[in-house]
């Protein structure tokens, strides 16, 4: 019976696997596509837009299973501005999350009947196998998100740099994204990403604070809110643009190290589970084993006599 499990997660997850590596299939491409060959900044600026292009295969495969389920506007509304968050733009995308919802509880049911694990208790197997695949989808996003979020706010702080840099250098403000983007565009992609929308959109006639805004809507981290406060501060005021970012540049990379000390701080009462749980049995089990045994010799022998 534990075979039948073990094999069950183990076909789980290479069947995860192989749908990761084929849904960034593309964006994996795009990217080497860029290292190896010498763009201009218009296509290299429109390839990190592109980069989260969504495959024809996904597609295909996701376009029967995408009409199961019924949706209103205001859901496909939500569920857009989490994609968006997580970098997918394209309206395919919706989509391919809607099939994946109705595709995953299929896989894992057919896994469950093909593996035998439906032997374990078949209502509970099936209501897991259904309960769990609709909602893969959903963790798996949230896990996009959260893990794009961090990468955007780990790397804030070197395109402040490269900006105030560009800035000094005589740059005006705009052409500092553009070449900070530009820069950026393999070591910091989501940032990247981000700053060549806020381009775009200039270009097509926002306004500059209607331009991070929408960046700071689109992204929700708490340090793009506060750079685009900054920025439409110093905007209305006048003041040395260069000077506020290294100012909040800095004040990122001490939020950057309060947060990893305050991590490190938790690690103590985190060890305590596992200390619990695991270490503390075994520890027993050597230290007090022999002890243990003597005593069960010892009363059997008292007794017996």
């Amino acid at each position: 019976m534990g075979l039948v499990v073990i094999t069950f997660i183990a076909v789980f997850c290479l069947i995860v696997s192989a749908g990761l590596l084929l849904f960034y299939r593309a964006a994996m491409m795009k990217r080497l596509g860029m290292v190896l060959a010498t763009r201009s900044e218009g296509t290299a600026q429109a390839l990190s837009l592109r980069a989260f292009a969504p495959s024809a295969h996904l597609e295909a495969i996701a376009d029967p299973f995408q009409k199961v389920l019924p949706r209103s506007p205001e859901e496909v509304s939500v569920v857009q501005k989490r994609l968006i968050r997580a970098g997918y733009r394209k309206d395919s995308y919706v989509n391919i999350f809607y099939g994946a919802k109705v595709l995953v509880p299929i896989i894992l049911t057919v896994l469950a009947t093909v593996t035998g694990a439906y032997q374990l208790g078949p209502l509970f197997v099936y209501a897991m196998t259904l309960g769990l695949g609709f909602l893969v989808p959903d963790f798996w996003l949230g896990n996009r998100i959260s893990a794009r979020q961090t990468e955007i706010r780990i790397g804030l702080p070197e395109a402040l740099d490269l900006m105030v840099i560009c800035i000094e250098a005589g740059l005006s403000l705009d052409q500092a994204i553009l070449r900070t983007s530009d820069e950026l565009s393999l070591s910091q992609p989501e940032i990247s990403d981000e700053l060549g929308l806020v381009n775009l959109e200039q270009r097509a006639g926002k306004a500059r604070a209607d331009a991070w805004k929408h960046m700071a809507e689109r992204t929700d981290v708490d340090s793009i809110r506060a750079l685009v406060a900054l920025l439409v501060q110093v905007d209305q005021f006048g003041t040395s643009v260069s000077k506020a970012l290294r100012t909040h540049a800095d004040t990122l990379r001490t939020q950057r190290r309060q947060y990893v000390e305050e991590q490190a701080a938790k690690t103590t009462v985190k060890l305590v589970f596992p200390l619990v749980f695991f270490i503390f049995p075994s520890i027993f089990v050597v230290a007090l084993g022999p002890a243990i045994l003597t005593i069960i010799d010892a009363f059997d022998k008292y007794f017996s006599s």
